[in-house]
């Protein structure tokens, strides 16, 4: 049975459906990995057969909460105008746009393969937007010249995703977690040089 979410538009309805079990398959999953289908539909109060007329499968269900995730994460890093901000502006925005957007979706982006074509595309579009946002920083000199950036970049997702374990046992604001995940990338734990 083809995946009918991707071969058309879908009418409203049937969008808001969709959005409701995949929002709610992340949080049934979320607090049981081994949830059924069954136990989201019931969860999102819509019949099993709704859920297998969209997802023919558990994978094809993870797969389409993952590209509905990255999707999300992509707008909130677009929203934060890495490209035209100025940098430090930017940076601050997007990380705490992401650390909003990838609270909700813990679950989905957690996922140990990507295998949705879609997904994949998406997350090589945010890597790459988060690099050009690095490296605008290195331009405007947050980051020392020559600072390997990929490294950069792997430190500044570890820090949103420790910004985001945080946040689920404090519920602290993102815009505070933002600025702490920021503190930490440019100016690192060590005593300020004077």
């Amino acid at each position: 049975m083809p995946d009918t979410t991707r071969e058309r538009p879908l009418r409203a309805d049937t969008e808001r459906t969709v959005r409701t079990i995949l929002e709610t398959a992340e949080r049934v999953l979320s607090d049981d990995p081994g949830a059924s289908l069954a136990q989201i539909a019931a969860a999102a109060g819509v019949a099993r057969t709704t859920v297998h007329r969209r997802f023919v499968s558990r994978e094809a269900l993870l797969d389409a909460m993952a590209a509905h995730a990255f999707r999300q994460v992509e707008e909130a890093i677009d929203a934060g105008r890495p490209e035209t901000a100025p940098p430090l502006v930017a940076l601050h925005q997007v990380t705490a746009n992401v650390i909003q957007v990838k609270s909700g979706w813990r679950f989905a982006i957690s996922q140990p393969r990507l295998r949705d074509p879609e997904a994949v595309a998406a997350h090589d579009r945010i890597f790459a937007k988060g690099l050009l946002l690095l490296e605008r920083a290195q331009e405007a000199g947050l980051l020392r010249p020559g600072a390997d950036l990929a490294w950069a970049q792997r430190a500044y997702h570890a820090l949103i995703e420790q910004a985001i374990l945080e946040r689920a046992v404090s519920d602290i604001d993102p815009d505070a977690l933002a600025a702490a995940v920021v503190d930490t990338l440019l100016n690192g734990v060590g005593p300020l040089k004077r």
